[in-house]
């Protein structure tokens, strides 16, 4: 056992940080097509 795994800094569960990191990206690329689609309906 190494000196890291004896002093853990953060001891959430890592599938709770996945999950916002993959909405948190998801909400990204939506609100980039969302404004992507205004501009195109706005110009046609």
């Amino acid at each position: 056992m190494n000196e890291f795994e004896k002093n853990v800094q953060s001891k959430r569960n890592d599938a709770i940080d996945s999950g916002v990191g993959f909405i948190v990206s998801f909400g990204f690329f939506a609100t980039l097509f969302v404004i992507a689609t205004v501009i195109k309906f706005l110009g046609a």
